[in-house]
């Protein structure tokens, strides 16, 4: 390959570490996402039902949804209306802000939940914390914070 002198190349190190991260976020991402198909979800409808039930009355602004999932308003929207056809959740306006909307969790999407849950967190063992010792994952914790942090320090930026 020519290099450009302004370039930093990443050292075969260095490119092996980012093409395995690559590998295991893809990789992980799927085999949650298989996962998940038995009970009809994505890994995105169980993001969002985390995030609601995690909630003060398992309500969020959508915008605020959105922005917690990394989604766009406009996608956000139409992963809403996919859960509302199958009952797991509600749009509800703001009393405050007519323009507002939130999302609310159904009691069939907080059922859901409760019933998923204990499978994800198994699968999450099984296929992530389980094949690492406690001090790899500290120290694969201590290694991706720095990172979490400057990304989260990003967004929104253009």
């Amino acid at each position: 390959m020519d290099t450009d002198k302004g370039t930093r190349w990443l050292s075969e190190s260095e490119q092996r570490a980012w093409r395995t991260h690559l590998d295991v976020s893809r990789l992980l991402t799927y085999q949650m996402e298989r996962d998940l198909q038995p009970f009809g979800l994505t890994i995105n409808d169980y993001e969002i039902l985390v995030n609601l039930s995690e909630s003060d009355d398992r309500r969020m602004r959508m915008s605020d949804l959105a922005g917690a999932t990394l989604q766009s308003k406009s996608r956000l929207s139409h992963q809403i209306t996919r859960m509302e056809n199958a009952g797991l959740v509600r749009r509800e306006h703001c009393d405050t802000d007519k323009r507002g909307l939130f999302a609310v969790l159904t009691e069939h999407g907080w059922n859901t939940m409760r019933e998923v849950a204990p499978h994800h967190v198994a699968s999450v063992r099984r296929h992530f914390m389980d094949l690492l010792t406690p001090e790899s994952m500290e120290e694969l914790r201590a290694a991706l914070a720095p990172i979490a942090d400057h990304l989260r320090s990003r967004r929104g930026r253009v």
